[in-house]
């Protein structure tokens, strides 16, 4: 329970915090810290440091000014050390994880006058692996060929740049100069070049490499056995969970989470628990695979019993291959309906389900990945034994050359074993279904088909595996309410209905910005017309000299728009695509702070996470309504089965998510309390449409100006 001495405690490091500061208290902070505080604080450990009862989930909407980050990190600090367990904060966005470890937290420390401590969790694929980056030089220098089937099949060949990319990491190692993470290398990386020497827990070696004692990886999870507090990300949290939790991060049980940016969970977890293959790829990685098992077991032979297993893998592996190869002209055609429909990307199958002929052999492959998974699975066994065995008559040098290659195999089968798996198996009536479907992609020299399948909701995977075991958790977003309500994000990440679910008022005054919707614009359905519209309008809408930011839905439609503008505005316009993103901003600052004038077009990406105060963006014009593409297979396998279950799928999912999206878009106008400009929707459907008025009342209180 939250006692005197706790709710004392965050009283005075709150008020601490403030004045050493020398800041005002602000209304919504103070109200999500309560928030947070009674319902962490309302948690019960039985004698053994269970959890009893509910209630213990904590789901805040709390908009930009609010200060959310010291909001949740007060109270959440104090209370999980109160009840002595790990305080677990969780972001979607390597930014703000950094942000958090090198700038908020330290202030909250120094200010508040609390005592604790902290450290940053990352994946292992965000750090070098020193064995596979010192075996791909001595490739290298030896003159052979690094991309030998040992290694991915998609990687390209190792150029000159790349060789000195990897030179140089081994030098700053050695002189202390670089940590191994891959967020500190000074100059970036692409990632076909870090994707050669970094590496998963399937490759990895662990305690038994050479390179242990030097790790950057092993380093950095020391600190998290001490820490008060650790910072990590979604996609991190999830890898845990999907081991059983407590495998990489705190136990569940053992963790109080954070979840900023709590929006994007529910897709993390649909991108995490989702299966992929492509069916060239695979063909052609098992027929390399084959013709690479007698080089590596000219290596490691005698390792344990890894030959009687290796000697059953070449009939496994080329039985996998001929299932697919005979599978793939089905799948072809059905791809091929794709290729006639330029509306559609993806061949989805109605209610997730299988046309007869393809589900017995998807029974088989499965059962043939299966097989093929279980060997490789016994061969990585006994060479990781074999590492430890002093006796083992093969050098240990050589048995870790190989571990790595034999773990991403067994990785890639397990990885087609469970996709097929998923479309050998029905779903269950009473259970929310699956999607599954194909997409056609270009490989170069033909067209591979990429095989899918994914949950349609994260509800019941999150519910079971984190809410219901965590000790408490705290949700938070600028946007996590739809249409004024948490029935979209409960619906979407299972947060339990007992939850506390409340929305922090904002400091803003948004009478100091307007919304209008001008007489000009029209329906936004027609899009040739629209797309007329725009080319015809906005010259006249954006003023010339200040900063402004178009947000398209269709990069067809922006492409479009801006090839028609007279040239004189394309001099000013940055188009999303011509370079990075941030690339894009940092010119877009320059320009204004050079009194230049400066427009940003830009699609989805852009209407979340972009922060230009003041000058820096004055208006921003939505071009159209927010709605979801329709031939996402996911989106629309959900709607297909609200629809089934005698819902309105448009009403319950497609207006919510655009109004969440919508609200996402009008928030990049007013980043300060002192900001101001205008938001310009040009769809005229938020006036001629039903939903239209539901779409406006659940935007902020701007002035209205609608002709």
């Amino acid at each position: 329970m939250l006692t005197d001495a706790v709710k004392q405690q965050i009283q005075t490091a709150y008020r601490q915090f403030l004045q050493n500061r020398e800041l005002n208290a602000r209304y919504g902070q103070k109200l999500m810290i309560a928030e947070i505080a009674r319902t962490l604080g309302g948690i019960e450990l039985n004698d053994e440091g269970e959890r009893e009862g509910r209630g213990h989930v904590c789901v805040i909407e709390a908009g930009t000014g609010t200060g959310k980050t010291v909001g949740y990190l007060l109270p959440a600090l104090i209370i999980a050390k109160a009840l002595g367990k790990k305080l677990v904060v969780s972001t979607a966005t390597v930014a703000l994880q950094e942000q958090v470890v090198n700038k908020d937290l330290p202030e909250l420390k120094r200010h508040s006058e609390l005592s604790f401590s902290f450290t940053l969790a990352k994946g292992r694929g965000r750090y070098v692996c020193l064995s596979k980056l010192d075996n791909l030089l001595s490739t290298i220098h030896e003159g052979l060929d690094p991309t030998r089937p040992l290694y991915e099949d998609e990687l390209p060949a190792v150029d000159e740049r790349a060789v000195k990319i990897y030179d140089s990491m081994v030098d700053a190692l050695a002189q202390n100069r670089w940590d191994g993470e891959r967020d500190s290398w000074p100059d970036g990386i692409e990632q076909e070049d870090w994707q050669r020497v970094t590496t998963d827990h399937r490759q990895c070696t662990g305690r038994r490499c050479s390179n242990v004692s030097v790790c950057s990886f092993f380093r950095a999870r020391e600190a998290l056995h001490t820490a008060d507090c650790i910072v990590t990300n979604h996609d991190l949290v999830l890898a845990d969970l999907a081991l059983g939790g407590g495998a990489i991060l705190p136990s569940p049980e053992d963790s109080i989470y954070v979840f900023d940016e709590g929006h994007q969970l529910p897709t993390k977890a649909l991108n995490h628990f989702a299966h992929h293959s492509r069916v060239v790829s695979t063909v052609r990685w098992l027929d390399q695979c084959n013709k690479a098992l007698g080089t590596m077991l000219g290596h490691i032979s005698g390792a344990g019993n890894v030959d009687r297993f290796a000697e059953q893998l070449p009939a496994a592996l080329m039985d996998c291959k001929q299932r697919l190869e005979q599978l793939h002209p089905a799948l072809d055609a059905l791809a091929q309906e794709v290729a006639l429909d330029d509306r559609q990307s993806h061949y989805r199958f109605p209610g997730g389900q299988l046309p007869e002929s393809l589900v017995l052999p998807s029974v088989e492959l499965h059962r043939g990945f299966d097989r093929l998974s279980d060997l490789l699975d016994k061969m990585v066994a006994e060479v990781s034994e074999a590492m430890e065995d002093a006796h083992c008559p093969v050098p240990k040098v050589d048995l870790e050359q190989h571990y790595p290659a034999l773990g991403a195999w067994q990785a890639r089968a397990e990885a087609n074993r469970e996709l097929w798996f998923s479309y050998a198996t029905p779903d269950d009536k009473d259970e929310v279904p699956r999607a599954r479907w194909l997409t056609p992609v270009d490989a170069g020299a033909g067209i591979d088909i990429e095989v899918c399948s994914s949950p349609i909701l994260a509800a019941g995977t999150l519910a079971k595996s984190l809410w219901y075991r965590c000790c408490g958790a705290v949700v938070t977003s600028a946007t996590l309410a739809a249409l004024g309500r948490f029935d979209r994000f409960q619906m979407r990440a299972g947060t339990p209905k007992d939850s506390h679910y409340a929305q922090m008022p904002s400091p803003f005054d948004f009478s100091q910005a307007s919304l209008e919707v001008p007489a000009w614009a029209v329906e936004a359905g027609d899009a040739l017309r629209h797309t007329e519209s725009l080319v015809t309008g906005l010259p006249d809408l954006l003023d010339p000299g200040e900063g402004s930011l178009v947000l398209f839905s269709s990069r067809r439609q922006m492409l479009d728009v801006y090839e028609q503008l007279p040239d004189e505005w394309r001099e000013r316009i940055l188009v999303q695509g011509d370079k990075s993103k941030q690339a894009m901003l940092d010119t877009h600052r320059e320009r204004i702070d050079a009194s230049q004038g400066s427009v940003l077009f830009g699609l989805a990406s852009f209407a979340e996470g972009v922060d230009l105060p003041g000058d820096y963006c004055r208006h921003v014009v939505i071009a159209k309504l927010p709605f979801s593409v329709p031939d996402d297979p996911i989106e629309a396998a959900l709607a297909e089965w609200v629809e089934a279950r005698g819902g309105n799928a448009f009403m319950e999912i497609t207006v919510p998510d655009a109004s969440l999206r919508l609200i996402q878009a009008c928030g990049r106008l007013l980043r300060n309390e002192s900001d101001s400009g205008k938001i310009t929707l040009l769809d005229r459907r938020v006036v001629t449409k039903r939903y239209g008025k539901a779409l406006l009342n659940s935007l902020p209180p701007f002035k209205r100006v609608i002709a």
